[in-house]
């Protein structure tokens, strides 16, 4: 185990060009790095990008260092132009495994220590003066290389269970198709009111300062656009309903759009609350809308807003009660595979970051 500065560890390219028209094929901002992954899924615009831009190479290892709190690291897939808010970091061979250094780049290691010297309020950003003084303990070259023999086993492993979580969602959507033909077909469908009773009138915002103060004794669960936010001591509903993101949700097919909320319990305004009535089977519902493309009844672009009033536009397929059972049977079905994965995914991430806890933290450290 030895320790290293991080700049005897990594180069930071910092090589610039101002892109040309063809460089919009091959451009990679942060918006295309996701946070759970090393890989590149999206890459592109539409026109070339505007200002000097990062040259990278392919196999570089991108790092956002704006908003690094986001943990996005990937390699670049191809060689190409990166956003100057990141950094185009390479491996100094001599004191760290190419293969390995991704993986130290992605760990929460280097990541929680980078975080730390980041500067500025409203878009914090770390800078190349600090983070090259950043000291790392690294085992030996030998025992790098057999460290990412396995850290890059449990990542594969990882990624394919993603996919498999995909393809289930893409089964799902698929097995509608295949039962009740296309979710947006106006023409297979009834309006939204024929199917659900709005009753927007039982939520109600509460502000931090206020919702500070009805935690003690809390027990009732406190929902937002996308679920449970936290529990309170007060409640508002006591009932079975679908919750609808209003703002701040997903809203292409297979996002998870709508929730359901059983029992004692309080919703926000950034939800819309449904009562679906007796022709329409509340688990089909909630599964209908995560098969169906909402994205062209919300507005906005960065906060995307789904308004009653274009809620009220939304076409709903309604077949027979009893296919509604069937499809939402199926879907169970499909969830219980998807949260089996999900769980799978996290024992791996928990290994991973055992392995790193083991074999790179100095004892005391972690």
């Amino acid at each position: 185990m030895g320790t290293f500065k991080f700049d005897e560890i990594a180069f930071n390219s910092t090589e610039k060009k101002k892109p040309v028209d063809e460089d919009k094929y091959t451009y990679l901002g942060l918006e295309h790095l996701d946070s759970d992954s090393i890989y590149v899924t999206r890459y592109g615009a539409d026109v070339a990008p505007k200002g000097d831009k990062l040259i990278m190479k392919k196999g570089d290892v991108l790092f956002g260092k704006r908003r690094a709190y986001q943990k996005k690291v990937a390699i670049a897939p191809f060689d190409g132009i990166f956003s100057a808010h990141g950094m185009v970091l390479r491996p100094k061979e001599d004191v760290i495994d190419k293969d390995f250094f991704p993986m130290f780049i992605k760990s929460d290691y280097f990541l929680d220590a980078a975080i730390k010297i980041s500067v500025g309020s409203l878009s914090p950003t770390i800078n190349w003066r600090d983070l090259k003084e950043l000291k790392f303990e690294l085992p030996s070259l030998e025992e790098q290389r057999k460290l990412a023999e396995v850290l890059w086993a449990i990542y594969d492993m990882k990624d394919k269970y993603k996919k498999l979580i995909l393809a289930t969602d893409e089964l799902v959507k698929s097995q509608f198709i295949e039962m009740f033909g296309d979710p947006n077909d106006p023409l297979k469908s009834v309006p939204f009111e024929v199917a659900f009773t709005i009753r927007d009138d039982l939520r109600k915002p509460i502000n931090d300062t206020v919702r500070a103060e009805m935690h003690e004794n809390a027990e009732y669960p406190y929902y937002g656009a996308n679920g449970q936010v936290d529990t309170i001591n007060e409640y508002l509903m006591d009932c079975i309903a679908l919750c609808l993101a209003e703002d701040c949700g997903a809203y292409g097919a297979g996002d998870a759009t709508s929730y359901i909320v059983d029992g004692k319990c309080w919703v926000n305004n950034h939800a819309h609350v449904l009562i679906p009535k007796e022709c329409c089977d509340i688990n089909y519902a909630n599964a209908f809308f995560r098969v169906m493309d909402l994205s062209k009844y919300v507005s906005g672009t960065t906060r995307l807003k789904l308004t009653q009033g274009k809620m009220k536009e939304i076409p709903v397929v309604l077949p027979e009660f009893d296919q509604q059972i069937m499809f939402a049977d199926f879907v169970n079905q499909s969830d219980k595979s998807k949260f089996a994965l999900q769980e799978a995914i996290k024992d791996l991430d928990a290994l991973s970051k055992k392995i790193i806890a083991e074999n790179l933290i100095p004892a005391g450290k972690e």
